[in-house]
């Protein structure tokens, strides 16, 4: 397979740096999809991209999705399967004449042998517009199929024409056992893993592909660095190694098990306590510990209402942005997002009058049973004009000089009645001094 700027009788890659000199990861890539791991929400039997890697069909795609988790190889297996040249560059360090130059390539393969090109570009967010509609005719007659790498939302980073020409396919982090299991394939490949391996303990395996983050090649490289540190004195790779090879710290938790609960319930009380210090440490000790942002970002979702409700209405805005950030940024840079919401709900007043409310109405509710309403209240197309209260008119609050009706809007069972009690913190502080002139003007105070 052809790189860019190689000429076309160039080995293919890899090939001019010794099998034993190629970095852990390369050397581990998949060479066939029996070989690939996780991702099987793209490669389930009958998929579109699992028909195109099975069938050796080229076509455009973007793949969208966390570094290590696959794009590369997809690309290079999508070129293997087609018998196609594989050009392959960074949008970092590539430009338009790079660009020209892949296209013209291909355009010799199709004349000269009929051979079809793809052309891998990682980093496509990088390119500008023009750089990208430098592709436009190319992709579009056909002429390359483009397969572009991002690990920023295409639908914001890619324009719009070049994308409607792509398939867009999003990939998404391994899981830490899919981790786990290509690092004990290292362990145990004496052709591209590591040869001769000491023994390792099972800790060290398991705190590498919980902490690696899904990133394979970023675990593969921490696994060879530790096996490098013993290679001399025989000894066993301990935890501790592991954590050198990694620069971090084991972070005990489990995202299935009595922490994940522990950690999210310090989190919720340090931010209803008012906490900044302590609600971002906690949070940033779920982050550490693997666990899912959108676990995060829904309890955020919840405090908001629950804990501050119209104290500060803004919080809930900011808590939905943040979870909507979290979706469409994803890891590492979400933890910026959640950041910034954790910091402003801790320091946010704090009220659950809210919660408080509708507790309160739920539990009249269940021992009550449901009520009447009141026939004036109802929908005004319906049958029953005739029953006990219809002739009483809806009086419009509208046509009120203060916009409040005295009309009892209770139902007569749960006349008066009162679930509502604001607190005199932030902004329910006006809401309360509201609330107490209208139940003057309605009478019911």
């Amino acid at each position: 397979m052809e790189r860019l700027f190689d000429s076309g009788d160039a080995p293919p890659q890899n090939e001019a740096v010794p099998l034993a000199e190629q970095p852990l990861a390369t050397r581990m890539r998949p060479r066939t999809l029996g070989e690939f791991v996780g991702q099987e929400h793209l490669l389930g039997e009958g998929s579109a991209l699992r028909t195109a890697l099975d069938q050796g069909r080229p076509q455009s795609m973007i793949l969208y999705g966390p570094p290590g988790a696959g794009k590369t190889t997809l690309a290079r297996l999508l070129a293997a399967n087609a018998e196609a040249a594989f050009e392959e560059a960074s949008a970092v360090n590539a430009g338009r004449a790079e660009v020209r130059a892949v296209i013209e390539r291909a355009e010799q393969r199709r004349r000269g042998i009929d051979q079809p090109t793809i052309f891998f570009l990682d980093e496509i967010h990088r390119f500008n517009k023009a750089q990208q509609d430098a592709l436009l005719p190319a992709v579009e007659e056909g002429l390359i199929a483009l397969v572009g790498a991002t690990t920023e939302n295409p639908y914001f980073e890619v324009n719009s024409a070049l994308l409607s020409r792509c398939r867009v396919y999003e990939l998404r982090k391994l899981e830490d056992e899919q981790v786990l299991a290509l690092l004990r394939r290292a362990l145990a490949d004496p052709e591209r893993g590591i040869p001769d391996p000491p023994p390792v303990e099972d800790e060290a395996l398991d705190f590498l592909a919980a902490r690696a983050g899904g990133d394979a090649r970023t675990a593969l490289a921490a696994l060879a660095l530790a096996c490098e540190t013993v290679a001399d004195a025989g000894d066993l790779v301990t935890l501790r190694h592991a954590e050198d090879a990694l620069q971090r710290k084991a972070v005990l938790y489990d995202r299935a098990g009595d922490r994940h609960y522990d950690a999210i319930s310090a989190w919720i009380k340090a931010t209803r306590g008012s906490d900044p210090d302590a609600s971002l440490l906690y949070l940033a000790m779920m982050l550490e510990g693997g666990e899912d942002p959108r676990f995060i970002a829904r309890r955020m979702v919840i405090l908001a209402s629950e804990d501050i409700g119209n104290a500060d209405p803004r919080a809930l805005e900011l808590a939905v942005a943040a979870a909507h950030a979290v979706e469409h940024v994803g890891l590492p840079e979400c933890a910026l997002n959640l950041s910034q919401a954790s910091i402003y709900l801790a320091l946010a007043p704090k009220s659950n009058a809210a919660t408080s409310a509708i507790g309160a109405a739920r539990r009249w509710v269940r021992d009550h049973g449901t009520p009447e309403v009141p026939a004036y209240l109802r929908g005004a197309v319906r049958p029953g004009k005739d029953e006990p209260g219809a002739s009483e008119p809806y009086d419009y609050p509208h046509g009120r000089r203060e916009g409040v009706s005295p009309q009892e809007l209770m139902p007569a069972e749960a006349v008066g009645e009162r679930f509502l009690d604001l607190s005199e913190h932030g902004q329910e502080a006006a809401l309360r001094e509201r609330l107490d002139a209208i139940r003057r003007a309605r009478k019911r105070d």
